[in-house]
C-alpha cells in the first residue's frame, strides 16, 4: 500500500475538499466506501463536450457502485457557462468548482479533460484522457471489481 501522495498511478491521490454547485463540500483523497472517478473539465473544452454524454451514461449504468466528481477548472471559465453545460448534459453527479485552479495544478492537469481513477483505498489506478464509451465502461467496471 503506497504511503506517498502524488498525482500519479500507484500513489495516494492528493487530498482536497471543494464546494459543489449544490453548495455541499466534497472531499477527494483517503479511503472511501466506493471507488472514485475524478474528471477535470471546462465548459469551453470541445473534448469535454464529446465526453459528457458518455460520463452520464456510465454513471447511470453503474449507479451507486462508484462516485464521479466533475471538477471544473474554474479560473478560465464563467459561472453561467458552467451551469449551462451542466444543464445541457444533465449531469447527475456532483460538479465541483476549483475556483483558484490550485487542485488542477496539484494534479498536474495540463490538458482537459483529464480524469483519475481512484480505488477505495485512495490510490490512483489510472490517469485517462478522452476514452471511447466502450473503453470508459471497461475502466469503470474494472475499478468497481477491485
Amino acid at each position: 500500500m503506497p504511503t506517498e501522495q502524488a498525482p500519479k498511478v500507484n500513489f495516494l491521490a492528493p487530498s482536497f475538499t471543494l464546494k459543489g454547485l449544490d453548495g455541499k463540500d466534497y472531499t477527494i483523497g483517503g479511503p472511501r466506501e466506493k471507488p472514485l472517478f475524478v474528471n477535470f473539465w471546462a465548459s469551453w473544452c470541445g473534448p469535454c463536450e464529446e465526453e459528457a454524454p458518455d460520463l452520464v451514461n456510465v454513471y447511470n449504468k453503474y449507479q451507486g457502485q462508484f462516485d464521479l466528481y466533475a471538477v471544473n477548472v474554474t479560473p478560465g471559465d464563467k459561472m453561467e457557462n458552467i451551469t449551462k453545460f451542466v444543464e445541457t448534459y444533465k449531469y447527475p453527479f456532483p460538479v465541483l468548482l476549483d475556483k483558484q485552479g490550485t487542485n488542477a495544478d496539484t494534479y498536474r492537469v495540463v490538458a482537459i479533460p483529464t480524469s483519475f481513477l481512484i480505488d477505495k483505498n485512495g490510490v490512483i489506478r489510472e490517469v485517462v484522457h478522452v476514452l471511447s464509451p466502450r473503453d470508459l465502461d471497461k475502466k469503470i467496471a474494472g475499478l468497481i471489481k477491485e
